[in-house]
């Protein structure tokens, strides 16, 4: 058996006492178990029937999902390879938006296939080498199997959204939200043609139905106004934005005063009615009449607001800060000495608005146009957090293929004809290349095979089924749980942006190549000592029953 670096003999003596150091082919055993360990707990989320993970923390907060990227992120892993597949999730996450479950799944069967072709004595580089140019050569089948999206085309635009929401707790109600959605991207979208889906905000709010999701034109905050003195509605408002507390300070040290008659505590209490006074009478001198507050405010500085006519909102949160000093062009002011009446931002209405039930603020008319909040509604906490996981899915696969224009097939189809063209391109290539290149082919098979495995059919049928379509020509061919067989993917309306999937196959390649390329394991004492071989296959036991991975 060949092995990776240098032998004992080179390393003895070099090291901390207490380090740990694995090489050669055991290192690479470990860290393979544990990136195919990892895929094995988030594969029986993947598709329309894919299952949900309850997820409980050291305090013992729940959290029920089947989102690749909440999973990982919210489960404890310590195993450095085993994070680097988290880290695939992430940058999927970031750059497409939704497929984090496909890219680390993929990864993981990556591995495996990289495992057999280790056993059969094929160096690590040239597998690395072989999956750089199925990486390459799929990236421009992509783009041969890809079909152009406008913003024009709201029916496909619709697909996409209810593609993306799949699975996701929003089967009965798919069809709202993908139009709420694509009507809250229409609005966003430039006279060129550009929607910035992050001008979309999604407020959750537990009551209601996932029918009562709503569109509103404007930023809605889920707050209220300070005062009920206060107008509940500003025209043409004009905005400060505060980082700064409109209340007595705490002293930094601690401090004792002593009061020994009334007329001491009424001037005490005066003193302090007349610095808050000040605070209020430079935000009044301002000309504002809207006030965002992220810090506190005292009640008597709220009565003086209010007399004033001055709408308040107090402890706001910093992203709602920020989207509102975008939304308005009001810079967010850290000190009440900088206030100057220059930095106003504005916004064409600020009024408290009764919505589903509950009283919020909404902000419309802004400087910039383009904001949009989008309610989403459920009878629990868990229920509205998993919908809002799927509308922002949905938002960003529309915004991905809006921004790119192109889309493909999903269902499985466009790994098919994937590993159809890149086995036939791999036996071009010649060598031991040649290998890797089937290898990634064949882990290609997984999604498919794993929709197939998670809807309760027979793998080898559908599969079997599927290459028999794409070797006819049918390229949009992929697999419908419902009816067990393979048909039209673009015709069916299971439709993807090109991005997620250009992405997750970039992704999980490099993750496969870095850590195949590992061939010395070294722990530093007080690191932790890695799993042994026996722990790593009960984590992959465990993640293919949909357990989690306590012993990372």
């Amino acid at each position: 058996m060949q092995q990776y670096g240098g032998g004992p003999e080179m390393n003895a003596g070099i090291y901390r006492e207490g380090t740990e150091k694995t090489g050669g082919r055991d290192a690479l055993s470990n860290n393979i178990a544990a990136g195919k360990a990892v895929a094995a707990v988030v594969r029986t989320t993947l598709g329309p029937q894919g299952m949900d993970k309850m997820l409980v923390d050291s305090i013992g907060d729940v959290v029920i999902t089947n989102d690749g990227v909440t999973i990982l992120q919210e489960m404890a892993i310590e195993h450095p390879a085993a994070k680097m597949m988290v880290g695939i999730a992430k940058t999927q996450d970031d750059e497409a938006g939704d497929g984090t479950t496909t890219a680390v799944v993929l990864a993981g069967e990556l591995l495996k296939t990289a495992e057999t072709l280790l056993d059969q004595d094929v160096h690590p580089t040239v597998i690395v080498q072989g999956y750089r140019m199925a990486q390459e050569k799929a990236g421009k089948i992509l783009e041969e199997l890809s079909f152009a999206v406008g913003p024009e085309e709201r029916e496909i635009l619709t697909r996409i959204a209810g593609t993306a929401m799949t699975g996701k707790g929003a089967e009965t109600t798919k069809e709202h939200l993908a139009d709420l959605i694509v009507e809250a991207v229409s609005q966003i979208t430039d006279e060129e043609g550009h929607a910035d889906v992050t001008n979309i905000r999604v407020e959750k709010k537990v009551g209601g139905s996932a029918d009562d999701a709503e569109i509103i034109e404007g930023i809605v905050i889920d707050k209220e106004r300070l005062h009920p003195s206060m107008p509940g509605s500003v025209t043409d408002a004009e905005i400060l934005l505060l980082n700064a507390a409109i209340e007595m300070r705490k002293t930094e040290v601690d401090a004792e005063i002593t009061i020994t008659r009334p007329e001491e505590l009424e001037g005490y209490l005066a003193k302090e009615e007349e610095m808050q006074r000040e605070m209020v009478g430079r935000i009044i001198a301002s000309g504002a009449d809207v006030v965002f507050c992220q810090k506190g405010i005292d009640e008597f500085a709220e009565k003086l607001l209010a007399k004033a006519g001055i709408f308040a909102v107090r402890r706001m949160k910093k992203s709602d800060m920020e989207t509102i000093a975008e939304a308005t062009g009001a810079p967010i002011i850290s000190s009440l000495d900088a206030i100057s009446g220059e930095e106003l931002g504005y916004a064409g209405k600020v009024e408290e608005k009764r919505l589903s039930g509950e009283r919020m603020v909404v902000i419309s008319g802004c400087r910039n146009p383009h904001a949009v909040t989008l309610v989403v509604r459920g009878g629990t906490s868990h229920v509205v957090d998993e919908l809002g996981l799927a509308v922002e899915d949905g938002l960003r696969g529309v915004g991905a293929a809006l921004e790119d224009g192109k889309a493909v097939a999903g269902g499985g189809a466009v790994e098919m004809e994937l590993s159809r063209r890149l086995s036939a391109y791999g036996s071009g290539v010649g060598g031991r290349e040649q290998l890797a290149i089937e290898a990634f082919a064949s882990a290609l098979e997984v999604i498919p095979r794993t929709l197939a495995e998670n809807a309760g059919l027979d793998p080898i049928d559908m599969l079997a089924s599927l290459r028999t379509a794409h070797e006819q020509g049918m390229t949009t061919a992929g697999l419908n749980p419902e009816t067990q067989e393979a048909v039209d993917m673009r015709a069916a309306g299971v439709i993807e942006p090109l991005r997620i999937k250009s992405q997750a196959i970039s992704s999980a390649a490099e993750a496969a190549a870095m850590i195949l390329r590992i061939d010395e394991i070294i722990a530093s004492s007080g690191a932790g000592a890695m799993p042994s071989e026996e722990e790593m296959a009960a984590m992959q036991a465990m993640g293919g029953m949909g357990g989690g991975m306590p012993m990372m």
